[in-house]
C-alpha cells in the first residue's frame, strides 16, 4: 500500500484579472498549503475508489470525485498505466476553498507516478493534472507559489515565513461558479489591480504587510451568497494573538493568522467551543 497527505490548499491572496472569451477567469494568487489534509491510499487492483472519515458524507458522488478523473486523465495519456483501488480519508470540508478535491486528485497522481516509476517532472502528469481541475496543478508540488492564469501558470516554489493559523469553515459550502458570477465581469473584460511582487517577502511582518495590500476579490461576492462568512472573519479577528483573516479561494473557509502557534491552537479551542458547528482546525501555514 501506497499513501499520501493531501493538504488544504490556502489562497493568501486571489485576484481576479478578468474574463476571456472562453468564460474561464484569470487570476493572481498566492498560493500556500496547511498542515492539515485529507489522506489517500493506493492498493493493486482494478480502479476503484472508497471514501471514510469525518467529511466523507460531503464529498459527493463518486462518479464526480476527481481522484477517478484524475486517474483516468492519467489513463488516457500513458496506455498500459497500472492503475488501483484508492481509498480516501476525507478530513477538509467541501465547498470550502480549501482545495480539498484538487488535493486529493494531485495525491492520487503522486501516488500514481510512485506504483509507474514516474517522476513528477513528466509531462503527462501535468497534462492530466490540468485537465483534471483548475486547481490540481499548483497541489502536485505542495509548496508556496504564485499561481497564475486559470491556475495552470506557477512560479517556482517560493520561501516563505512560516505562519500559524487557524483554519475555519462555518458549514456551509459555497458554489464557486455562484461566487465568481458576482464579480459581474462580461467576457474579454479585464479588471484593474496591483501585480504581486516579483520577490518573496522573507519576514513575517513583510509578508503580512503583503496580504495587507492584496486582498481577495473573491470574498464580497461569496458574503452576498453566505453572509456566515464575514460572522468567521470577524470572530478570527476578535481572537487574541490575530494579527490577520480572510476568506480562503472561492468557498466559505477563513483563516487567520496567528502571534505564535500556542496563540493559534488557544484560538482554536475558544473558537470551536463557542461555535461547535464550525469546523476549526489550528495549524501551520507554509
Amino acid at each position: 500500500m501506497l499513501a499520501e497527505r493531501a493538504l488544504a490548499k490556502v489562497n493568501l491572496t486571489l485576484q481576479i484579472l478578468g474574463k476571456r472569451v472562453d468564460g474561464y477567469h484569470d487570476l493572481e494568487s498566492l498560493v500556500v498549503f496547511a498542515r492539515v489534509g485529507d489522506r489517500l491510499t493506493l492498493r493493486e487492483g482494478d480502479l476503484d475508489l472508497q471514501v471514510q472519515g469525518p467529511t466523507a458524507a460531503d464529498a459527493g458522488a463518486l462518479v464526480d470525485n476527481l481522484v477517478l478523473k484524475a486517474a483516468r486523465a492519467l489513463a488516457a495519456r500513458i496506455p498500459g498505466v497500472k492503475l488501483g483501488r484508492f481509498g480516501l480519508v476525507k478530513q477538509l470540508p467541501a465547498g470550502a476553498g480549501l482545495g480539498g478535491g484538487s488535493a486529493d486528485a494531485a495525491a492520487a497522481l503522486r501516488l500514481l507516478a510512485r506504483a509507474n516509476g514516474l517522476t513528477l517532472s513528466d509531462p503527462r502528469i501535468h497534462d492530466a493534472a490540468r485537465a483534471t481541475g483548475a486547481d490540481v496543478p499548483v497541489c502536485l508540488d505542495p509548496r508556496p507559489r504564485v499561481m497564475r492564469g486559470i491556475g495552470e501558470l506557477l512560479s517556482d516554489p517560493l520561501t516563505l515565513p512560516p505562519l500559524a493559523a487557524v483554519l475555519v469553515h462555518p458549514g456551509v459550502p459555497v458554489a464557486t461558479k455562484g461566487v465568481f458570477e458576482g464579480l459581474g465581469i462580461a467576457p474579454g473584460e479585464r479588471r484593474p489591480g496591483a501585480a504581486l511582487p516579483e520577490l518573496a517577502p522573507t519576514t513575517r511582518d513583510a509578508l503580512l504587510a503583503l496580504l495587507a495590500a492584496h486582498g481577495n476579490d473573491l470574498e464580497a461576492p461569496a458574503i452576498l451568497i453566505e453572509p456566515v462568512i464575514a460572522d468567521v472573519a470577524t470572530a478570527l479577528r476578535a481572537l487574541p494573538g490575530c494579527r490577520f483573516a480572510r476568506m480562503s479561494g472561492s468557498g466559505s473557509a477563513c483563516f487567520g493568522v496567528f502571534d505564535s502557534a500556542r496563540a493559534a491552537q488557544a484560538a482554536a479551542r475558544k473558537l470551536a467551543h463557542a461555535h461547535p458547528g464550525w469546523w476549526v482546525r489550528a495549524t501551520m501555514l507554509g
